[in-house]
């Protein structure tokens, strides 16, 4: 066995051990006698509650090598009374697929993280979901990529108006290559959540809608980093360059925060009399 593997199972043993230790019997119906050691369960208590062997949950606590289904550990998690965090976590340990349940549909910011947006004017700046919604939006995107405040849910999706909008697609220097790049980007993240109908449904969508989209999806081409530079053509004061920088948000990793940055004094003046 690889040293990786011995680390994450002995790294889920020894989270499964912590967990089981801090749940009270009687939370999960069991009665609590003057005989106990801990406050916590015991080791067989899961077991039964789970439905397998002491031996083979002895083993799991232990970090050897045998194989964990989904069923069981949605089975742990619930025993445990784990949160959507902690089934996330868990699932990424034994190496399986994260439930859909886990995965929070972020469609709001906090407000401290939407003043940021407002203090990156001029710049362009949004925040995206993991289906590449623009969730959140400061004066200056809306400037340069339109008004996000007048779009439908659906006319906010990236992957969407990327291949959808006239205007996205006379704006950009080479659409052709940032399509590409939205399409691979929006594969890598269709891969984690494959099982989520709401993907479906918009491939759908924009196999309909698009020849472009219809031509590359087939290609299965899959890239998980952001490109770094755009020069657009605004149809109000022409050229510009920006360059970007994106980055996840620490108590919401399911966002990422993407600002678009002037690469010339031109363009920074430019974005300035926009706004103005």
């Amino acid at each position: 066995m690889k040293e990786i593997d011995l680390t994450r199972n002995k790294q889920l043993g020894e989270f499964l051990k912590i967990r089981r230790s801090r749940l009270h019997p009687e939370k999960v119906g069991l009665p609590y006698g003057s005989r106990r050691r801990t406050a916590g369960l015991r080791r067989e208590e899961v077991a039964q509650l789970v439905g397998v062997s002491v031996d083979w949950y002895t083993w799991l606590e232990q970090g050897r090598d045998i194989n964990v289904s989904s069923q069981v550990l949605e089975e742990l998690g619930r025993v445990l009374q784990l949160t959507a965090s902690e089934r996330r976590h868990l699932f990424l340990l034994a190496r399986q697929s994260i439930p859909l349940d886990c995965i929070e549909d972020q469609n709001q910011v906090s407000s401290a993280l939407q003043q940021f947006l407002d203090f990156q004017d001029p710049n362009p700046a949004y925040v995206t979901n993991l289906r590449w919604d623009i969730v959140a939006w400061n004066r200056g995107a809306c400037k340069v990529f339109g008004d996000y405040n007048k779009m439908s849910e659906l006319e906010r999706n990236s992957v969407w108006r990327t291949f959808t909008s006239f205007y996205m697609k006379g704006m950009l220097d080479n659409w052709e290559e940032h399509g590409k790049r939205r399409l691979a980007q929006f594969r890598a993240s269709y891969g984690r959540y494959i099982d989520d109908p709401w993907w479906s449904e918009m491939i759908d969508k924009l196999l309909k809608e698009s020849k472009e989209f219809r031509e590359w999806w087939p290609r299965h081409d899959v890239l998980d980093t952001p490109e770094g530079r755009k020069l657009l053509y605004h149809p109000k004061i022409g050229e510009l360059i920006l360059g970007h920088l994106s980055f996840q948000v620490s108590d919401s990793p399911d966002l990422l925060v993407t600002i678009h940055m002037p690469e010339t004094q031109e363009t920074l003046e430019k974005l300035k009399k926009l706004l103005d």
